[in-house]
């Protein structure tokens, strides 16, 4: 148990049984009355970020968090099974909690995981992934008129908008943050 003096950004507290991350804090001590901490606080689970204020006197659960980096082995009956990288260990993860990260995951993928207990709780990918382009309509030359870019399905089932020159078979680079284009391997 910690007390609220001693968050600090990026400190992950239980709190209400949820695990939440220190975004952002401040120390108020007012003229008249205790010294409180004013802090922005995000749900790991759900992503949300809400606001908490804390009196001097109150004690805080800490919580540690274990990052391990992890390969992403296969997806079978909506669990995703990844294995740590140095004790080959398996972990089976529901897709509930990796959210918008499983449309780019694909087989021997690189990811780090943070684990609570034992359990991954959240994961974090790499900043972009190379992916196969399994479908998009045949580019016209001169149809420039919706920006020069076209629909294309890749081989975990993202959409992606892509330039006209790429084809069904090319190897693209997708940012994982925004799912946008980057370009042509």
């Amino acid at each position: 148990m910690i007390s609220p003096n001693e968050l600090k950004n990026g400190l992950v507290i239980k709190l209400n049984n949820g695990l939440f991350t220190v975004i952002q804090f401040q120390h108020i001590k007012p003229g008249k009355g205790g010294a409180f901490v004013r802090t922005k606080l995000k749900n790991l689970k759900l992503g949300t970020v809400i606001d908490k204020t804390f009196r001097e006197s109150e004690r805080i659960e800490e919580v540690f968090i274990e990052e391990k980096a992890l390969q992403f082995l296969y997806k079978s009956d909506g669990h995703y099974y990844f294995m740590d990288n140095e004790t080959f260990d398996q972990f089976s993860v529901d897709k509930d909690i990796l959210g918008g990260g499983v449309k780019y995951l694909k087989d021997n993928l690189n990811i780090f995981a943070y684990l609570h207990e034992g359990n991954i709780i959240f994961i974090s990918l790499p900043s972009s992934v190379n992916l196969k382009v399994e479908h998009t309509e045949q580019g016209i030359r001169g149809d420039t008129a919706r920006g020069g870019t076209k629909p294309a399905t890749v081989e975990t089932g993202l959409k992606v908008l892509v330039p006209l020159f790429i084809n069904t078979g090319d190897t693209i680079s997708v940012d994982t943050r925004t799912g946008k284009y980057l370009g042509r391997i």
